[in-house]
């Protein structure tokens, strides 16, 4: 009798270390990514967030990851408190683009401190603490731009530069703008933000348009403000413009290019680099190692010549 009693009492402990073991594993063993973006202020944000969304979806279908943690702000305060939720929800990986460089570098410590890898995308912070950056060639922008711009008005003209909103992106296509002007006699008579939204660049080169009564050309950090701008002109009824030049791959601009408008160029930035970043991410959430620490997009240039390649009519962008 004795005997069998222990038997059942040793059976019941196996089966409760089983059940317990069951219960605990469950969310130990999930794979959790967290993504924190801005929210959709302009066209390129919007379709970023959606390819980052579509992404994401895709590898919880397949398996990749168990689950997904989609966050969007509207400021920094408001993106870092959404950060400050992924990590105290240990999510597994975190992409971030941070809407300003500056203000969410502190928030890159926090998730190094955290010991969770981090993919940046975009817009880099100013230290060190993501594992992967996935941006375009914001340099490379600024110096084709600057490049193309020196040559259609043959090394000398007065320009406009309308920059984007203060962050890493901005910088190193200013950066590469005025390296590639060096040396030339083109002037620069203006250079204000127009903070990478179409409404914001009408508005800004409206004032310009008052202030200054020759302009050659016109350099846009971004095709939505490439838009404003030549709205503002048009309003204007300015002739002494030669051309605008933009930044981004935006369907609308295309189209001006390929109907010899005044957009006469612009250079490739995807909002699909950001599925780079996610499939990056979810490896890293898995176990897996960084390969590259900085992954850059070509900034190709788009102008009449080859526009009709890259234009998409059921583009969202």
């Amino acid at each position: 009798m004795k005997r069998v009693l222990s038997l059942i009492l040793a059976s019941l402990f196996v089966v409760s270390i089983v059940g317990c073991s069951n219960e605990s594993s469950g969310s130990e063993d999930e794979v959790v990514l967290g993504i924190a973006l801005p929210s959709a202020d302009h066209g390129w944000m919007g379709a970023l967030i959606d390819n980052a969304e579509n992404q994401a979806k895709s590898l919880k279908e397949d398996g990749t990851i168990d689950d997904y943690v989609f966050t969007t702000a509207e400021d920094p305060n408001n993106q870092a408190n959404n950060i400050e939720d992924l990590i105290a929800q240990d999510v597994d990986a975190i992409v971030m683009l941070p809407i300003e460089s500056e203000a969410l570098t502190p928030m890159g410590t926090k998730i190094k401190e955290a010991d969770i890898p981090l993919v940046v995308v975009d817009r880099e912070l100013t230290n060190d603490s993501s594992d992967v950056l996935v941006k375009g060639d914001n340099k490379g922008i600024g110096l084709n731009a600057g490049k193309y711009i020196a040559d259609q008005l043959g090394g000398s003209g007065k320009v406009v530069e309308i920059t984007g909103v203060p962050s890493s992106v901005t910088t190193l296509r200013s950066e590469g703008f005025q390296e590639s002007i060096e040396g030339t006699d083109i002037e620069v008579v203006a250079s204000q933000s127009g903070d990478f939204q179409t409404e914001a660049s009408l508005k800004v080169m409206e004032n310009i348009l008052q202030a200054q009564p020759e302009i050659d050309a016109v350099y846009t950090h971004d095709d939505e403000m490439a838009l404003g701008v030549l709205q503002a002109i048009n309003e204007a009824d300015r002739s002494d413009i030669q051309f605008i030049t933009g930044a981004g791959g935006h369907k609308e601009v295309y189209e001006n290019i390929q109907n010899d408008g005044l957009i006469q160029a612009t250079f490739l930035y995807s909002p699909l680099m950001v599925n780079d970043g996610v499939d990056i991410a979810a490896d890293l959430a898995n176990g897996g190692e960084v390969e590259e620490e900085t992954v850059v997009k070509e900034a190709t240039k788009i102008t009449d010549k080859n526009v009709d390649e890259h234009y998409e009519e059921d583009s969202a962008y």
